[in-house]
């Protein structure tokens, strides 16, 4: 399998990123040992979580998907195979939030706690925090670095000027820079990430690792309406998509399975591979099943033909 390298550092990982969001969420801690196990025994090696996954459910405090993870690495032996990627920023409760100094280096311990590991390969910064100045987040980040808590940085969430902001200060004061951006980027969420994000990712060589690259899992082919959603996990974030722009989408993908036998999802995710700013997609899973399918983007790829009528569906 042909890996990629994360922005200007030595880490490279496969073209697929696991999201750790589901663990502690839709998938418990058995069944996330599995389709980790099968994940990374088929040669897959990175892994996206965040301090906060997942919070928002009744009686989690935010912190279950890295406890998680943890219990796995030291369950299965297998921390040096993953290229580990968390996020810090988001709310966790009793003010502890933004990427403040003294926040985000006592959250780097909480994780790696958690995580059960000396280090973090990955360590983003999940939303923008204007409030605070930039060289004060970039103090810590490279605080941490230096002491090999963590390998390289990244950003997540930020605009585009923002990011351009921080990178620069990064670079006039001679300190680690955001390697990596996290957007949201899909075949239905395209406008954001192609004029305001992917300018800048090509500028500064980031590697980019999409989130909700499933947009929740609607270019699936698991809803095919509206009413599919309803009492799904997520069904509420899905039911924005069904308008006319969304059911074109989902036109082209089912044309397109019918063509080439491949799955909608496989082939939603090989249309992000195909993207020249796009590093890795992440995606998720809850089952062996659609863990396969994940795999299969991999070995797909699609013909100019198809991504222009991709193209022209997803149009905005």
């Amino acid at each position: 399998m042909q890996t990629r390298t994360l922005g200007h550092t030595n880490i490279t990982v496969a073209p697929v990123v696991f999201g750790g969001n589901v663990f502690g969420w839709t998938v418990d801690a058995p069944g996330s040992f599995t389709l980790l196990d099968t994940f990374v025994d088929r040669g897959f090696n990175c892994i996206d979580t965040a301090d906060v996954y997942s919070r928002w459910l009744p009686g989690n405090r935010g912190g279950e998907s890295e406890t998680i993870l943890g219990d796995w690495f030291k369950r299965s032996g297998k921390r040096d195979k993953v290229v580990l990627a968390t996020k810090v920023g988001m709310d966790m409760g009793d003010g502890r939030k933004g990427l403040r100094k003294r926040h985000l280096l006592e959250a780097a311990e909480a994780s790696l706690r958690r995580l059960q590991t000396d280090r973090i390969d990955l360590y983003q910064a999940h939303q923008d925090d204007e409030t605070i100045p930039a060289l004060e987040t970039l103090e810590a980040f490279d605080q941490l670095i230096k002491q090999g808590k963590v390998r390289a940085i990244g950003a997540s969430n930020f605009s585009g000027i923002r990011l351009t902001e921080v990178i620069e200060c990064a670079l006039t004061q001679n300190l680690q820079a955001y390697q990596t951006l996290q957007p949201e980027y899909n075949l239905y969420s395209r406008q954001q990430y192609e004029t305001d994000l992917s300018p800048i990712a090509k500028k500064y060589g980031l590697g980019v690792i999409t989130y909700f690259s499933l947009a929740s899992g609607f270019l699936t082919g698991k809803y095919k309406r509206e009413d599919d959603t309803r009492g799904a996990n997520r069904g509420s974030r899905v039911q924005r998509y069904f308008d006319e722009r969304g059911k074109k989408i989902l036109k082209a993908l089912d044309k397109m399975a019918e063509q080439t036998g491949a799955h909608q999802a496989a082939i939603a995710l090989a249309w992000l591979l195909a993207q020249s700013t796009v590093t890795a997609p992440i995606a998720s899973a809850t089952n062996l099943k659609q863990l396969e399918t994940l795999f299969s983007a991999v070995e797909l790829t699609l013909s100019e033909e198809q991504i222009k009528l991709l193209n022209e569906a997803s149009a905005y």
